[in-house]
């Protein structure tokens, strides 16, 4: 069954202005095209790119607003061309909603780094012109291409936050064959991101090693991720007893570090990939070329990768850790993001909470 004209009012909280203020919002969504399936949003993760764009901090948030890029739900209608869904389907949509189909990286499945660019699942230009809207919603309109199916018997909460954190580190992680048992993987940062790279590390069976500034989240660190060791950054004789010992690093700090430090500790040939968005990347020379040492960066995935993930995920019962909260806190929620103050995804159950 498809739509022939636009669907009925949908139902968001969006911001208004750079405030970031999210408050209930009525808007109607594009009609069901041909190659489309519509979702019945149950739970949606709350990502730093949430208030980076309600708060306009890069200058270009078109409101309103409504964010919002890691989204489950139930496929509740499909267009006539729909081939890979059905009514009643458990999907994700992650952080793009579209993109050529045409060029190299489309073709080969990376639809992330479209040469014409992927269209945002919020504060993007839909293919109607509209702007695009998020999954702080009741429902989202999208191409199939761009939806993943969620495995069965996976909580769709914990489903969430794989289709932003989950794959930021697991397509790189892939990509630069982080997944051979016996290596040594170095995680910068304990966060959203910084968790799951733990997580998957630990599944790959590399030797885990955790970075953070401070010593609270050693017991998190070493207990609840099972991470097999933990360096306080700032500790000089901790970071020298690790020198040239790791393959791998996984950087997902987002505030400014040093990079000098942690290149010291990558073996010959080990390579450190930034996932994080540091104001800038700075580091001797040296530090690359003595060594043979590589630096990469990488955002999300394409299409198939985050959809191997989550099978990944469900086949070795890997979940993120969430706190699941109610649409109504997410202002509160926002301010608890900026300050770190979360354990370690946030995530809004939509389908309880938004009337």
């Amino acid at each position: 069954m498809t739509s022939e004209r636009a669907n009925e009012n949908c139902l968001g909280w969006a911001a208004r202005d750079p405030s970031g203020v999210l408050s209930p919002y009525n808007f109607t969504r594009r009609a069901v095209g041909g190659d489309d399936v519509s979702i019945k949003i149950s739970h949606c993760g709350v990502c730093y790119a949430d208030l980076i764009w309600t708060r306009n901090k890069h200058g270009d948030s078109k409101y309103p607003l409504v964010p919002g890029h890691e989204i489950v739900g139930v496929v509740k209608e499909v267009g006539p061309n729909v081939q890979r869904f059905k009514i009643g389907d458990h999907v994700g949509v992650g952080t793009y909603v579209n993109s050529c189909r045409d060029c190299e990286y489309c073709n080969d499945g990376l639809e992330v780094v479209c040469v014409k660019g992927s269209t945002f699942t919020f504060n993007g230009v839909d293919v109607d012109g509209t702007i695009t809207k998020g999954g702080y919603s009741s429902f989202i309109v999208v191409h199939e291409r761009y939806c993943y199916r969620i495995p069965d018997n996976y909580p769709p909460a914990s489903a969430a936050p794989l289709l932003c954190a989950g794959i930021t580190v697991y397509a790189p992680m892939m990509r630069h064959k982080m997944n051979q048992p016996g290596k040594s993987l170095g995680v910068i940062g304990l966060g959203g991101l910084g968790h799951m790279a733990v997580k998957f590390g630990k599944a790959f069976g590399l030797k885990v090693t955790v970075f953070s500034t401070s010593s609270s989240k050693r017991d998190e660190a070493l207990k609840l991720l099972q991470a097999d060791n933990f360096v306080v950054a700032s500790d000089e004789e901790q970071m020298k007893a690790m020198a040239k010992s790791l393959d791998f690093i996984v950087d997902t700090a987002s505030g400014d570090h040093p990079f000098d430090q942690y290149m010291s500790l990558l073996k010959t040939g080990g390579i450190l990939v930034l996932v994080g968005f540091p104001s800038e990347v700075k580091f001797s020379p040296a530090s690359l070329n003595i060594g043979m040492r590589t630096v990469t960066g990488s955002t999300t995935g394409g299409v198939k990768e985050t959809q191997e993930m989550l099978d990944f995920c469900a086949s070795k019962k890997i979940y993120p850790e969430i706190e699941l909260i109610p649409v109504s806190d997410i202002n509160e929620a926002l301010e608890r993001l900026i300050k770190k103050d979360v354990k370690y995804r946030f995530v809004i159950d939509i389908e309880n909470s938004l009337k």
